[in-house]
Order: structure tokens, then sequence, then C-alpha cells
């Protein structure tokens, strides 16, 4: 749509909507264009010396020439270096690649590509337009994200009929987006090992640390620079040779993935099971499991790839071998030594 020759009686009217102040986003919107275009005829008003009454007193002709001259096609260039993002993006997810080294295989094979400064700019821009939210750059096998949904599932007590809400845990690994969810009756430290273990289980590998929001079964103390976490949990690191992260207090970004995450998961497996009734947490998980799949497979939009192919990928073999046995809960308490040399429990 950007290289493509505009009827003359459109630019008027694009350029009348935008000195009447109405945003480039509402005026491709309203013409049909696309804001690229949009973004490019107004550059190009701006780089002459006409006010827009002036343009609208020039021929056709005449404003063929003043625009058509203007607005350039794509370098070709340009072209080849955005077929390779896709797996530039991919690339720099593994461990130890940079863009200083994506950029020196970039010019091997094209000794006339560009510098590296407008290498970095165009892949900016190109992620900016399919992701033009906040981004965050994750190394495979770094770090997995944890936290339970604000909002609730239920199933039915089948004794008395009551409907009883429960929670939903959810983590994402930060390289990949492949998201794992479990359906438990609560968040107490039970719940919330068990669903740490078979979260585990379920990537079949363990990442260099582990995000949690600080939650009361997670954190003994919250701070603004290092949260205490609880001797249960620091034991389930030790177990699996991985280390425990609180996200901190009045860091949003700390807690972007996983946030984003539970809005999806709201969407994919909320929405799907609302009509449904369920008697058991085990009937629940059934029920979510295929919607879960269904999830990790589905092509992140603007590629060509899901959450699994990139875990399997790329994170698969950056995660740690799980141990032979898995974690079991143990009880911690504290004593004092009496002069008899002795402990009382």
């Amino acid at each position: 749509m950007a290289n493509k020759r505009l009827d003359m009686r459109n630019i008027l009217q694009l350029l009348r909507l935008y000195t009447q102040g109405v945003s480039k986003l509402q005026i491709s919107r309203q013409l049909g264009l696309s804001r690229n275009t949009v973004k490019k005829y107004i550059e190009s008003f701006h780089q002459n010396s006409f006010t827009y009454q002036e343009l609208s007193g020039l021929s056709n002709e005449d404003l063929e020439e003043l625009f058509d001259g203007q607005i350039k096609p794509v370098p070709e260039k340009n072209i080849v270096l955005e077929s390779l993002f896709p797996t530039i993006e991919k690339e720099l997810k593994r461990v130890g690649v940079t863009r200083q080294l994506l950029w020196e295989e970039y010019r091997e094979n094209h000794p006339d590509g560009y510098s590296y400064s407008q290498f970095c700019y165009h892949y900016q821009n190109w992620r900016g337009k399919l992701k033009p939210s906040m981004h965050m750059h994750h190394k495979a096998g770094d770090k997995v994200f944890v936290d339970y949904t604000g909002k609730k599932l239920s199933v039915i007590d089948q004794s008395t009929g009551e409907v009883c809400e429960v929670e939903v845990f959810v983590s994402v690994l930060g390289a990949s987006g492949l998201t794992f969810v479990e359906a438990t009756r609560t968040q107490n430290k039970e719940d919330f090992m068990g669903s740490l273990v078979k979260m585990l289980d379920y990537y079949q590998g363990v990442p260099s640390a582990i995000v949690t929001d600080n939650l009361r079964t997670a954190v003994k103390k919250s701070d603004k620079y290092e949260p205490l976490v609880t001797e249960y949990l620091l034991d389930f690191a030790s177990h699996y040779a991985t280390t425990i992260l609180p996200t901190r207090a009045y860091h949003p970004k700390d807690k972007a993935l996983v946030e984003n995450a539970v809005r999806i998961i709201y969407t994919r497996i909320f929405a799907p099971l609302r009509k449904e009734e369920f008697f058991t947490i085990e009937a629940l998980n059934d029920a979510i499991l295929p919607l879960l799949e269904k999830h990790n497979t589905m092509s992140f939009k603007g590629r060509k790839y899901s959450r699994l192919d990139l875990f399997n990928e790329i994170e698969k073999e950056a995660l740690s071998f799980l141990p032979v046995n898995p974690y079991q809960l143990k009880g911690f308490a504290k004593a004092t030594v009496h002069k008899s040399s002795h402990v009382y429990l």
C-alpha cells in the first residue's frame, strides 16, 4: 500500500484531514490507507513549502510531479534484511548470541548491506510494527515467570451442590513463552509447591531462575530491592539447582510477561470453559490441558511459529536436567539447644 500510486484526490483529502488536526491513525481508518502510507505523504507534505490551500489549487499533473517524485520505493536491501528478521529474533534468544554477532554474519553474506546502527534501527522498527507494546528480551533457559490469575475457575461440591472457586496457577518461559496452567484448591504452600513441581515436569527441564510474584507462600518479607524468600522455597531451589527471584515492589516490568500470559489465558482457557461444570479439580485440569496445548501450538501473531515450536527449537536444550526424584515438601522449625545439649521437638 505504501508504494502504490495514490489518487491525487485522496492525497488532498488526506492532507485536509491532517491540517484539521485529525490523527494519522484516524486518517488511516477513515480513508482505508495503511498508516505507513499516511505517514509518508505527511512527511512529503512537510518537505515542501506549500500550504494545503496552495496544494489544492495545483493541477493533478503538478501534484503528481510533486509527490510521486518524493515517495520512493523501499530499497531492495531493506526487503532482504526484513526477510531475515524472524530468524534474527529467534537467534537472539540463544545464549551468547548478540546483535553484533548477527550483524557480522549478515554482512558476510551481504557485503553491501546496512551498517550496524542501521541494522539495529530497522530491526527495532520491525519489532515495533508487530509488537507495539513494551519488549523484554529473555535468553533461552534463563527464567520462568509464575503467578496466579486474579479471576477464578470453579468446581461444584457433589455432596452440597456448592460452587467453590479455585485458584489457577500460570507459568511462562521467558524466551519461548511456553505456558503451563494448573487449577488448585488453594495458594497454600502444599498446592503452590506441587504446581512448581508439575510445571518443571511439563517443561522437562529447569531454567536458571524462577521469578515469582510476592505471594505469601513464596515471600516471607517484601522489599523494594531484596525480598526475603521462604525456607521451603529456598529448599526447593536447592533441590532443582535453580534460583528464586521474587519480583520487586513498584517494578511492574518484572512480571509483565506472566501478566500478559494471564490475559491470554482468560480468553483461551477461561472463556471456553465458562459454561462447563466440573465436580473435581482433576476433571477441571483434564479440561484445561487440551486448551493449553492449543494455546501453546497456536502461531504467534505476525509469526509462522508457535510457543511450542520456539521451545523445541531454542529453549528445551537450554534447560538443565531434572533431578532423578521430584521435590518433596519438608517442614521447618526452630528449636533451642538446652544446657543438656538436647533439643526437644
